[in-house]
């Protein structure tokens, strides 16, 4: 199936590992240009040389995306090199901090948010006035469960991702007239190299093996996971490269769960 993304260029925020390289990895075998950004410039260029070998098109731009003057840069050196972008995938973020509410300070919370939805807001921004000339454009924001369904431990990280998503709907509804498309897509536990590291060296701390903390895990923590098992980076990959597809022609402020049944709620 022609998904209509050749010759498309995709910025992709975080793409250095994990899901983001994955999200990367995608369009290039779809035929889209794909620009890769994060703040490791080797990792990006490890991920390029892959997609490169595989007879794919990429390019790394490495930027800090909390950083507004960098942001700025990015995009400018990107039009400059490759053209207009029309697709934004905005993957970066994560949380400063792992602990109860009580105990997380001012500047985790700042930090959380600036990475999370500072970051998407002047991507965003900067990449409007292009999209809407085109009157073409498909911005995909990675949030998660934890927007919907919040961690205990993760408060901050759980209300940026909540506002990821609401500004998602609410650009949705100010762009659709310009032909811009913007979704959200919302992984569960997703098996990521990061993950992995932590998991194994909590099962080495523990003294059990990998698969048996995982066990425990999924009992205590993700009860609720209907499909019994992490998602991988891979099938969030597919949700994304589908919404900034032709055959997602007629959706624009959807919230795309990856998440195998673990939110509980309809």
């Amino acid at each position: 199936m022609d998904l209509g993304l050749k010759e498309k260029v995709i910025l992709v925020t975080g793409a250095g590992r994990g899901i983001g390289k994955a999200i990367a990895t995608a369009f290039a075998a779809e035929g889209g240009f794909v620009v890769l950004t994060a703040r490791n410039q080797q990792d990006l260029e490890q991920v390029v040389q892959e997609i490169q070998q595989r007879g794919g098109r990429a390019q790394a731009i490495a930027a800090d995306v909390t950083n507004a003057n960098e942001v700025q840069h990015l995009v400018q050196q990107t039009t400059a090199q490759v053209g207009t972008i029309h697709v934004l995938v905005n993957n970066v973020g994560g949380a400063e901090g792992f602990a109860p509410f009580e105990e997380i300070s001012d500047e985790a919370w700042i930090n959380t948010f600036e990475l999370n939805v500072l970051s998407t807001v002047r991507l965003v921004r900067a990449l409007l006035p292009a999209m809407k000339q085109e009157r073409w454009g498909r911005i995909i924001n990675i949030s998660s469960e934890a927007g919907t369904q919040p961690d205990p431990f993760l408060p901050h990280y759980g209300a940026a991702k909540a506002a990821v998503t609401n500004l998602t709907k609410s650009l949705s509804r100010v762009y659709a007239k310009d032909g811009i498309l913007v979704n959200t897509v919302s992984p569960g536990w997703t098996w990521t190299p990061l993950v992995e590291q932590i998991f194994t060296a909590q099962a080495k701390a523990q003294g059990v093996t990998l698969e048996e903390f995982q066990q425990t895990f999924l009992r205590e923590s993700r009860p609720h996971l209907a499909l019994r098992r992490a998602c991988t980076p891979e099938e969030v990959a597919s949700a994304v490269v589908f919404l900034a597809s032709e055959t997602a022609s007629f959706i624009t402020g959807t919230n795309l769960r990856v998440d195998g049944g673990s939110i509980t709620s309809i």
